[in-house]
């Protein structure tokens, strides 16, 4: 489940550093969001219901970040204000593969590492370099944290149209909802001071 063509998706890869999290870390975190085994099961569910529709998903986060001038504002120019339009697309063909990963891809260490890196490519430690832009060198640890509610509410319409029955859509949507916390718990990693996180 991963589209060719990604620039800068580095799932995986060799090099990527670790993140500082141990594995028992890890698995008490995941505890801690009532990840199970089942939500996994849902997780796929869901992952087949929304593989064909990303790009709707994609239109619809974008076109709510697009027409709030305090969020596309972290993806543009520094200097001039506008947006980059090679940076939001970039961007877009991650996000979409995020949506996939977050459905078919195992919670394991190389998922961790990955979202750790995600993390990174929004504190100022990391962002613009994956894609070389002069954009604004930091998004806010409350932008970040914010952002759960919007990519978790909007989700739900799209699970439902797989007719599945209401209860299923449900596990489906707690699963999702999970999964996101999860992940944006990990993206924190780089905005906490040593020993705080």
């Amino acid at each position: 489940m991963v589209a060719k063509n990604i620039p800068g998706y580095r799932y995986g890869a060799p090099g990527l550093e670790r993140a500082p999290l141990s594995d028992e870390e890890f698995e008490l975190l995941k505890k801690t969001v009532m990840l199970s085994e089942e939500d996994v099961k849902y997780l796929r569910m869901a992952g087949e219901v929304l593989k064909d529709q990303v790009n709707d998903i994609l239109d619809l986060w974008y076109g709510w970040v697009g027409s709030n001038p305090h969020l596309i504002y972290y993806f543009s120019d520094k200097d001039t204000g506008q947006p980059i339009k090679e940076y939001l697309e970039s961007v877009r063909k991650r996000f979409g593969q995020w949506i996939l990963d977050l459905c078919f891809r195992d919670y394991d260490r190389e998922w961790l590492d990955y979202q750790y890196e995600i993390g990174k490519r929004h504190h100022r430690s990391g962002k613009n370099r994956t894609d070389n832009v002069r954009s604004v060198e930091h998004i806010p640890l409350r932008y970040m944290i914010a952002f759960i509610y919007p990519i978790t509410a909007t989700i739900k319409p799209f699970l439902a149209k797989g007719g599945h029955s209401e209860e299923d859509v449900e596990r489906m949507f707690n699963a999702w909802f999970k999964a996101v916390v999860f992940s944006v718990a990990l993206w924190s990693i780089p905005y906490a001071k040593e020993g705080d996180y």
